[in-house]
């Protein structure tokens, strides 16, 4: 939905330029948090441990290094709260889940659990919005930056576009805040709907 964004399309950030900037900004939020919107289905995660297991197939080894990450989550989250902010997230999931819907969910209870909250919202929830096309990709740091993730054809994230103004990132703040006000926690919606699912073949 590029009218949530008002026309603004953003400074394209190649991803080295971003990571930096990112953990400048990051750690430098205030009351207002970290709000991040996810609302693609399908992405690819190269490089990260766990997300090879899984689309390699080994779903049970996936997990396990999902597990083993918790400490070091729980650490995240404790760093972030003695910093003074939060940082919450709102996810769209379109049901039946696929493979890698699957396997996000499980990576984002590990960090529900360990202080990161998330929320559910259905595509119907949002659907009013989207009469012009998906939502973006977004997340706000305070009021001082947001942006919004690009990825490739293969769902591979390829650079970023960053955002300045304030009045917008506030206002798109908001609409992430409201979403989440609505949405359902993400440990009953996970109980109910992933936890007895079978495995995933794992993603091509």
């Amino acid at each position: 939905m590029r009218d949530l964004l008002t026309g603004a399309v953003g400074e394209r950030m190649e991803l080295g330029a971003y990571y930096a900037e990112f953990e400048l900004f990051f750690w430098r939020i205030t009351d207002l948090g970290f709000w991040k919107l996810e609302r693609q289905q399908t992405f690819k995660e190269p490089g990260y441990d766990s997300w090879e297991s899984f689309a390699a197939g080994d779903w049970e080894n996936s997990l396990r290094i999902l597990e083993a990450g918790r400490r070091d989550m729980e650490g995240y989250h404790r760093k972030i709260a003695e910093h003074g902010f939060s940082a919450r997230r709102v996810r769209v999931v379109e049901e039946p889940i696929g493979a890698y819907l699957q396997w996000e969910l499980h990576a984002l209870r590990v960090r529900d659990q360990s202080g990161g909250p998330i929320r559910v919202v259905s595509p119907e929830q949002v659907e009013t919005f989207e009469a012009d096309g998906p939502l973006p990709e977004i997340y706000t740091l305070g009021s001082e930056v947001m942006y919004e993730a690009v990825y490739d054809e293969h769902g591979v994230l390829e650079s970023v576009r960053r955002f300045a103004d304030r009045d917008l990132i506030l206002r798109c703040r908001q609409f992430i805040v409201d979403l989440y006000e609505v949405g359902e926690p993400l440990d009953s919606y996970f109980n109910r709907n992933v936890a007895a699912l079978p495995p995933p073949a794992g993603q091509q």
